[in-house]
């Protein structure tokens, strides 16, 4: 496949999402990302990518200006893939969303890793500081169009199954780390997530 074939499968964009991209978070994006909820960003290491789920209530990241974004880091598994990609390649880039609105907001810029503890408290849930924040310097900004969402049906709650549909999360990692893991039910789950969600 070449640059050339694709554009003859796809041809080229119409003027407005060849020109919608911004550098600067406007009122617009600063509304869409005070009501989103849930992003997620892809990070790597130059070499290896990684795509990491981001979520609080909504207006967890801050604007601090026109062309930066402050977000925090809540513990997790300690594997640190995305901060560890970004000590050695800053670029990242950011899917927010916000529930019941098909469309996402995109943001492509580069990150750096603050520890400060003042900046950590801003972002302090239950009395807990995330354990870092990063600092998004923002240098492409678009909005996608809604289809992805409408043909996955995603915010249509008459098309989400009534029962979880897969395995639960310590039953995969038992198969897949080939560990025993006790209590592998949903509600062990769901009691680890309520103790140790910050």
């Amino acid at each position: 496949m070449t640059p050339e074939k694709l554009r003859e499968i796809y041809g080229y964009p119409a003027d407005i999402p060849a020109n919608k991209e911004i550098t600067a978070l406007d009122r617009h994006c600063r509304e869409f990302i005070a009501q989103s909820t849930y992003l997620v960003m892809a990070t790597s290491n130059g070499t290896d990518l990684d795509v990491s789920p981001k979520g609080d209530p909504k207006g967890f990241v801050q604007v601090e200006d026109d062309h930066t974004l402050l977000i925090p880091d809540r513990p997790g598994n300690a594997r640190i893939d995305g901060l560890l990609n970004i000590l050695a390649h800053p670029k990242v880039g950011l899917l927010f969303t916000i529930p019941t609105v098909t469309e996402t907001l995109r943001i492509n810029g580069r990150a750096e890793i603050l520890d400060d503890p003042a900046i950590c408290a801003r972002f302090a849930i239950n009395n807990r500081n995330p354990k870092t924040v990063l600092r998004v310097t923002a240098e492409q900004i678009f909005l996608h169009c809604g289809k992805a969402s409408v043909r996955a049906g995603l915010w249509k709650t008459e098309t989400w199954p009534e029962t979880r549909p897969v395995a639960t999360l310590y039953e995969i990692i038992q198969d897949h780390a080939k560990v025993a893991v006790p209590g592998t039910d949903q509600a062990t789950v769901d009691q680890r997530y309520k103790d140790t969600l910050y």
